[in-house]
């Protein structure tokens, strides 16, 4: 090819994919009214989480934390009254196989299975997981456990036998019935997937070199809960919305329809900056949130959430820079570069059709 065309049209060429290449970079690069809007909602999300979540301390008054976080638990509290809970805590409805608070009833050892921490360690116990292995063990009569030391135990439960189910509409009914029941406890639910932490049987941590399983399961006893982990999300989404909805509005702004203006697809081919958006707004509010556990020195300061929708953006935005884009760019030159050569192809069509016309006119006028 280099043979056909001169050396001034070859730079000229590698200048045109070099320009095709930067035209496609800059639809997608962030200018800075985005990044403002990014920087703008990770720091609100931090400063509620700080000001307004604040970390749980336990008071003669019950657990007690930040302004927003102390009304999350009166909110659970009025949804689910106390005298209501008690009564249906004696139901038939309630009782499940996994719900053993000591080894007085179980026929394998469970290290660590307390009324404390009974909660932590039985998976039917978790908001997430209790949804599958809750839901298998009142079928079975079974208790799924994760003791303290990180051992996986599934044992039947011959003592709780009469708390089985056979259709599994009704175990989920039952499981339902159960957590609601538990929610509102001294002890309460622990955090969605929390169960698992007690796998992380490794690490040397603050001044007692505690494992990982360690410090959540001190976290849990401390109040780090279900409902605290509804009050972390608050900020985790306020970051969302602001994001989601300033991008909007920019969009409205610049002359997209409304269509095309709303944020609710991340998909970078209708809306090539929200995704990157959202991701440096979750990484600085992630930021933020890992200050306030160096500086409080508190594990209990760890915004799970925030930490979740971090890791989630982080590993869509890698995926993006390494293996999306560097497709996407290549489809995008080549089919610039399509779209010309279908022109010159064209140009070529059209002048060999008038060529031909024109000996078909000269050949009869000659005849």
């Amino acid at each position: 090819m280099e043979s056909l065309f001169t050396d001034e049209e070859i730079k000229n060429n590698d200048l045109a994919i070099r320009q095709l290449n930067k035209e496609y970079s800059a639809i997608h690069k962030l200018d800075a009214v985005d990044i403002s809007i990014s920087a703008v909602a990770a720091i609100l999300g931090g400063v509620i989480d700080i000001l307004l979540v604040g970390i749980p301390v336990k008071t003669t008054e019950g657990l007690k934390a930040g302004a927003l976080s102390n009304y999350v638990r009166e909110w659970f509290e009025k949804q689910y009254p106390k005298e209501e809970m008690d009564k249906l805590v004696q139901s038939k409805e309630s009782k499940v196989p996994y719900d053993a608070q000591d080894n007085r009833h179980t026929t394998e050892y469970v290290t660590g299975l307390s009324a404390y921490y009974h909660r932590l360690l039985s998976l039917g116990h978790n908001p997430l997981l209790g949804f599958l292995f809750g839901v298998l063990d009142i079928l079975n009569g079974t208790m799924t456990t994760i003791d303290k030391n990180g051992k996986f135990v599934v044992q039947v439960m011959e003592n709780y036998a009469d708390r089985t189910e056979s259709d599994i509409f009704t175990a989920i009914a039952k499981q339902i019935i159960h957590l609601k029941t538990d929610i509102n406890t001294s002890m309460g639910l622990p955090a969605p997937l929390m169960s698992l932490f007690n796998l992380l049987q490794f690490g040397s941590i603050g001044e007692e070199d505690q494992t990982i399983a360690e410090i959540v399961q001190g976290m849990y006893y401390q109040g780090y809960d279900f409902k605290h982990f509804c009050s972390m999300s608050i900020p985790t989404m306020i970051v969302e919305v602001v994001v989601r909805l300033s991008y909007g509005i920019k969009r409205l702004k610049e002359g997209h329809s409304v269509k095309e203006s709303i944020p609710f697809s991340l998909d970078r081919e209708t809306h090539p900056k929200l995704a990157t958006m959202v991701f440096i707004a979750h990484s600085g509010a992630a930021a933020i949130n890992a200050g306030k556990v160096y500086f409080t020195g508190n594990p209990m300061a760890i915004n799970y959430p925030q930490w979740i929708m971090f890791a989630k953006y982080s590993y869509q935005q890698l995926k993006w820079c390494l293996i999306k884009k560097p497709e996407l760019k290549n489809d995008y030159v080549c089919g610039k570069i399509n779209e010309e050569l279908g022109i010159v192809y064209r140009e070529i069509d059209e002048t060999f059709q008038n060529y031909a016309r024109e000996n078909t006119v000269i050949f009869e006028q000659c005849s």
